[in-house]
């Protein structure tokens, strides 16, 4: 977190730039007359000067602004900073033609105070005074950064990838953004990047080569010591899984680019694991858009310790949220999360509490206080079988704290309010399922009052599969039962489901969230074009069968499913299902024009069938009467009246022999 001495000393540097740039105009003027005239001539225009220069400079101050010429720091001046000045430069250029030639100069002066020639000079000294001071100060930079670079990398390594990510990640490196790593080479699985020499680092061969190029390093006593994989060398085509096979053999570490591509401060290094060669390619989001949509605003997270939370608040965080309350019941994953690093070091003001979202009062008096922009309900109980022995205390929290924290953010006057649901609210089949399908409803049915009133609080749900990573998730389980040589257990050989990354699922909140803003602040003539949607779902590809994961986790880990490790079928849990489902049958489909996001309109009852329901909830949990529960949900949520459970296993509960694929 980034105190008041921080940006200080941000507006400090800005204003040393604003006032180099507005001095090097004056001085380009001044030096364009002394190069262009002499004697009576030169001493004509300086007698002018003072009248024109203070009002000129003043306007291309202005110009500079708009070509955000203070937003850039010197030390990343690129091409696309060099064109701005350009641009900015040609417009001070193009108003000194027209004030000459079409304004004042003949009716004032009598004479062209500049000339055709004077103003051409002007731009090419004007470029230079703005542009060259950049080039240097990021010279010297580099230069630094070279040195530094070589007298504290101390980890000899080889760089994996297409030779775009490369350049990246070693300007990552030289700008200290990655620590303690000396690029000796670049492999590449593009046999036409060979040859090259990457900001100085030289392509030395496919990923075929690899053996070889390392053996020659071994050989002349530089020693590689580390494989860094970029984003590209982990694409299909690249055949990522001999990259594991081969760093395996060769007993090097092998570790991956995180974050490249959003800024050369946010490339990290994180150890290649299995499930980064699981995933789909990833849906790209809208960064400008979710910029737009969370920079300047207060953001509230309710369960920001857990999987999908924190990385919700490490995202708001990324996109310039100003305030950050996370909301735990947890103490230890609440002090986890707040000494997360992103948090740490960012410019955003990130605060936590302990309050649990069952307790009404609380979360009223913590909406009350903080007073947020955004509100993001993460909090809940998610594990099926739990929630299927401990039913009242997923009615508690996923149904009841859902209430409260939708009731305490509109008391609050939050504008976008998004509760986190999962795709088991279809047609659910469990406790789980049929808390948060509830929990939608009530959200829905709140929304409702709302519509129509411009400038009223939009509530959401959104709607995702498995995340990768997450407690409880299949994947970390599979490792572990991998590692301690099988078997790998599967509930049923025909289960598929949908997976993501916690990144996939933070942005698909984001996203979410800022279309629900579009519709809040849309003008009322304009509502009839806006889809008003209640339920985002991201478009996650194709389900995988948990059987064929199994196989392929397996045989990542360099063993042979069904001869090193089996797998057991063991039979399918109450509250499972075989197949995931995004939408009801009867959700009416919205198209909201974002790639990577679909979405549904609303399918909800009424408020006062709603309260109802809740105050037959409320009794049947203190009667612990599960029946009375039940038939609350069968009744609000119709699906649930067709549920089937527990499913029979087609195999029994032992190991299986797997046939060679």
């Amino acid at each position: 977190m980034a105190g008041p001495p921080d940006l200080k000393r941000q507006d400090f540097k800005k204003t040393l730039i604003v006032v180099h740039d507005l001095a090097m105009t004056a001085v380009a003027v001044v030096a364009t007359f002394y190069v262009r005239f002499d004697g009576r001539l030169l001493d004509e225009r300086l007698q002018h000067l003072p009248l024109f220069l203070p009002p000129f400079v003043a306007f291309a101050g202005l110009v500079y602004w708009f070509f955000q010429l203070y937003r850039s720091k010197w030390r990343f001046a690129s091409l696309p900073d060099l064109f701005n000045i350009f641009r900015a430069t040609s417009v001070l250029a193009l108003t000194l033609l027209v004030i000459d030639y079409v304004l004042f100069s003949p009716q004032l002066f009598g004479f062209y105070f500049f000339g055709k020639i004077t103003i051409a000079l002007y731009w090419l000294i004007q470029m230079f005074l703005l542009g060259g001071p950049r080039l240097a100060f990021r010279y010297v930079k580099y230069a630094r950064s070279r040195q530094t670079l070589e007298r504290d990398s101390n980890t000899p390594a080889l760089l994996l990838g297409r030779g775009s990510d490369i350049e990246v990640f070693i300007r990552a490196i030289e700008s200290g953004a990655v620590k303690r790593l000396q690029p000796k080479g670049v492999l590449s699985f593009r046999s036409d990047d060979l040859g090259q020499s990457i900001r100085g680092v030289p392509v030395l061969g496919t990923f075929t080569d690899m053996d070889q190029v390392i053996q020659d390093f071994q050989e002349r006593g530089t020693p590689i010591r580390r494989l860094v994989a970029t984003p590209s060398a982990l694409a299909p085509e690249a055949h990522p899984e001999m990259l594991i096979a081969r760093a395996r053999r060769l007993g090097l570490p092998l570790v991956r680019v995180t974050s490249l591509g959003e800024g050369m401060r946010d490339a990290e290094l994180a150890p290649l694991e299995i499930e980064d060669l699981l995933l789909r390619p990833t849906v790209q989001i809208d960064r400008r858009r979710l910029e737009n949509f969370i920079r300047g605003k207060r953001v509230l997270v309710t369960g920001g310790g857990g999987s999908i939370g924190s990385e919700i608040c490490t995202r708001v965080v990324a996109f310039g949220a100003t305030d950050l309350m996370i909301v735990e019941s947890s103490e230890p994953s609440l002090y986890h999360i707040l000494e997360n690093p992103t948090l740490l070091s960012s410019d955003t003001n990130v605060d936590g509490l302990i309050a649990d979202v069952r307790d009404r009062d609380r979360i009223r008096e913590v909406m009350r206080e903080f007073r947020p922009d955004v509100v993001f309900h993460a909090a809940a109980l998610k594990h099926v079988p739990y929630l299927e022995r401990n039913w009242t205390e997923g009615v508690k929290t996923n149904v009841f704290g859902s209430v409260n924290v939708a009731d305490a953010a509109v008391e609050a006057g939050v504008g976008e309010i998004v509760i986190i649901s999962t795709d088991k609210a279809i047609d659910p089949v469990s406790m789980l399922g049929a808390t948060k399908r509830f929990a939608e409803m009530y959200a829905q049915a709140l929304d409702a009052e709302f519509k129509g009133h411009n400038g009223a609080p939009r509530l959401i749900a959104v709607r995702f599969g498995n995340v990768l990573g997450s407690v409880g998730s299949v994947v970390p389980k599979f490792k572990a039962q991998i590692a301690r040589g099988g078997p790998v257990t599967v509930t049923h050989p025909d289960m598929v489901r949908y997976f993501m990354t916690t990144r996939e699922a933070a942005d698909l909140v984001l996203t979410s969230a800022s279309h629900a803003d579009d519709g809040r602040r849309i003008a009322a003539d304009a509502a009839a074009a806006y889809e008003r949607a209640s339920v985002y779902v991201l478009k996650m590809g194709q389900p995988v069968r948990i059987y064929d994961l199994a196989e392929r986790m397996i045989r990542l880990a360099g063993y042979e499913p069904g001869e090193d490790i089996e797998i057991a079928v063991m039979g399918t849990r109450p509250g499972e299902r075989l197949h995931e489902i995004l939408f009801a049958r009867d959700e009416p489909m919205a198209e909201i024009g974002i790639d990577g996001v679909m979405a549904a309109k609303p399918i909800f009852a009424d408020r006062e069938r709603v309260d109802r329901w809740l105050d037959a909830l409320d009794r049947a949990i203190a009667a612990g009467d599960r029946s009375a529960a039940e038939r609350v949900f069968e009744e609000a949520i119709p699906e649930f009246k067709r549920r089937v459970l527990p499913l029979e296993p087609p195999a029994p509960a032992e190991p299986a022999r797997l046939a060679s694929n």
